[in-house]
C-alpha cells in the first residue's frame, strides 16, 4: 500500500538554515514533502519543534519536483552545493537557486545543465510574500521553464522576471533602507524606536528597517551590500559601520556561549 507521504510531492532544500526555515514553511503550507541538508559549514538543522515536519537527509532524492539552493553569504559554499545537485539530479528536475548575491549567469557557468537553473529573489522574511522574483541565465532564454512556473504556481506565488542582477528588486531596496536606517541612527537623528515607527506609520510597512534587520540577519543585508558594492563599485552600497559592529558583536557573543 502506498504511503501519504510517498503520494505527496517532494522537494529538496540546502542552504543557510534561516533561510531553509522560511522556504520550507512555504513548501509545508503548500501541502509539499520538505527534505532538506544543510550546507556544509552552516548551521545543523535538527528536528526541532520547528522542524517538525522536515525530513533530514544527507544525500540528495532523485525523485523531486525541484531542488532549491539557499545560501546568500558565502560563494563558495553556495557552488559546492549547487554542482553537488547537478551532479545528483536528473537533467529534467528544476534547480532554483537564490541569486541575491551571486547572478544566476555566473552560478550557471558552474552546471553542466545550466538551463534547468533559475535565480530567485531568497531573501529572509521576504519568501513568505504572494512575490517571487525571477532571474534568469542566458540559456535559459526570456521566457520562465514550465516547470520552474509550475513549482511555484504550486506555491501559490506570482511570479515577475527580473534583470539577472545582485540584488533583485526587493532584496536590494530593503538593504539599502536598512542601510540608511543605520546611518540615521549613527548619525542620531532619532532613536531606533522612533527610526521604525517613523517607517512603520509613515510609510505603512510591516516593519521598522533596524527590526527588520533584526528578524532577516544583519549578515544576509551585508552579504548584498557588499555584492551590490563589488559589482557597481559605486560608495552609495557601502555598508554602515553599524551594520558591521552589530555583527561583530554577534558572533562574539555566541563564541562566548
Amino acid at each position: 500500500m502506498t504511503s501519504a507521504r510517498a503520494l505527496k510531492r517532494t522537494v529538496f532544500l540546502t542552504g543557510e538554515a534561516d533561510l531553509v526555515r522560511e522556504f520550507g514553511g512555504v513548501c509545508l503550507a503548500a501541502n509539499l514533502d520538505v527534505v532538506c541538508h544543510p550546507a556544509p559549514g552552516g548551521a545543523k538543522i535538527s528536528f526541532t519543534r520547528e522542524f517538525r515536519e522536515f525530513r533530514i537527509s544527507a544525500t540528495v532524492p532523485k525523485r523531486v519536483i525541484a531542488a532549491v539552493e539557499l545560501t546568500n553569504t558565502d560563494p563558495g559554499v553556495k557552488k559546492k552545493n549547487l554542482v553537488r545537485l547537478d551532479r545528483a539530479l536528473p537533467a529534467g528536475v528544476p534547480i532554483i537557486s537564490s541569486s541575491v548575491t551571486v547572478p544566476a549567469a555566473a552560478q550557471g557557468t558552474w552546471l553542466r545543465h545550466p538551463k534547468r537553473l533559475a535565480g530567485y529573489g531568497a531573501f529572509p522574511t521576504l519568501m513568505e510574500g504572494p512575490l517571487a522574483e525571477i532571474a534568469l541565465p542566458p540559456e535559459s532564454g526570456k521566457e520562465i521553464p514550465g516547470k520552474i512556473r509550475d513549482f511555484f504556481s504550486l506555491l501559490g506565488k506570482e511570479l515577475s522576471v527580473v534583470q539577472d542582477r545582485v540584488g533583485l528588486v526587493m532584496p536590494r531596496i530593503l538593504c539599502m533602507i536598512i542601510n540608511e536606517a543605520c546611518f540615521a541612527l549613527t548619525e542620531e537623528i532619532a532613536s531606533p524606536r522612533d527610526i521604525d515607527t517613523a517607517m512603520k506609520l509613515g510609510t505603512n510597512y510591516p516593519r521598522g528597517p533596524l527590526e527588520w534587520a533584526a528578524r532577516a540577519g544583519i549578515g544576509q543585508v551585508i552579504a548584498v551590500l557588499d555584492a551590490l558594492r563589488s559589482e557597481t563599485g559605486e560608495e552609495r552600497y557601502r555598508a554602515a559601520p553599524l551594520l558591521r559592529q552589530m555583527v561583530f558583536l554577534k558572533t562574539a557573543v555566541a563564541s562566548l556561549k
